[in-house]
């Protein structure tokens, strides 16, 4: 895949204890696009979006080998501060999680951390992390309500303005509608879409409709290792390996 990475993964291989988890994957994440990871359950794609933010260091086992980029700085590197490293990022999980605060607060939240104090950037940020969530008008005179006031769909996309609001490098989301309905699960997907162009975004997702209809490329994922990777059209349409038409065309998985 020739394109400008927002993310590059090289040879990377990842271990829990003795079990081997990644196998040498290796691909170039496009700057500006949708990039989903695709594959039955255990099969590594939550382990491999959760490495680019090195949230598997939280796991006393693991170790690793190979190499990660984040816009050319290496994501591994001996003296990486993984702090400042995972603010470069944003991460939306499988179940909603906002913090027991405000929406208002949920949202400008890492910004408070990194000691912004203006009220006027804060709220000017606060709405557009709202609108650019889909989230403004509905909550736009309920601000100082608890962001666990709002219902499951509500509070997903109030996780994804909280992320945005950092304006990250690359956008990360876990299976993000997993625990949400179908109309809940749809405005996410209209929301993947708008962001498009002005964000990177890495999904993870068990539902093959949903990686054809959000994504501009798609990798297929099978034991952890990294089958078949390309556009999501050739993919899903024309996928050069039999096990990757196999998956997609509902054979096994």
């Amino acid at each position: 895949l020739s394109c400008d990475p927002v993310v590059e993964v090289e040879d990377f291989k990842l271990w829990y204890g003795q079990a081997k988890a990644l196998h040498g994957i290796s691909m170039l994440i496009p700057r500006g696009q949708v990039t989903a990871l695709i594959g039955p359950s255990g099969c590594g794609k939550s382990t491999l979006l959760r490495s680019i933010n090195r949230l598997n260091d939280l796991i006393d086992s693991v170790r690793t080998e190979g190499d990660m980029r984040l816009n050319g700085d290496n994501v591994y590197g001996k003296n990486v501060d993984v702090i400042e490293l995972r603010k470069r990022m944003g991460m939306v999980f499988q179940r909603p999680n906002p913090f027991p605060m405000s929406i208002f607060e949920n949202v400008v939240y890492a910004l408070r951390i990194d000691g912004v104090r203006d009220k006027k950037v804060l709220e000017q940020v606060c709405e557009e992390s709202l609108r650019g969530a889909a989230l403004w008008d509905e909550v736009k005179d309920r601000l100082k309500e608890s962001g666990l006031s709002l219902s499951g769909g509500q509070q997903q996309r109030l996780c994804i303005a909280r992320a945005i609001a950092a304006k990250p490098e690359v956008l990360l989301l876990d299976e993000p509608c997993s625990a949400l309905d179908p109309i809940a699960t749809l405005r996410i997907e209209e929301l993947i879409n708008e962001l498009k162009g002005q964000y990177s975004v890495v999904i993870v997702t068990h539902n093959m409709q949903q990686a054809a209809r959000v994504s501009d490329f798609t990798a297929f994922m099978y034991l952890g290792r990294l089958v078949e990777y390309g556009p999501t059209n050739e993919i899903f349409m024309r996928p050069k390996l039999r096990d990757t038409n196999d998956y997609v065309t509902g054979r096994f998985g």
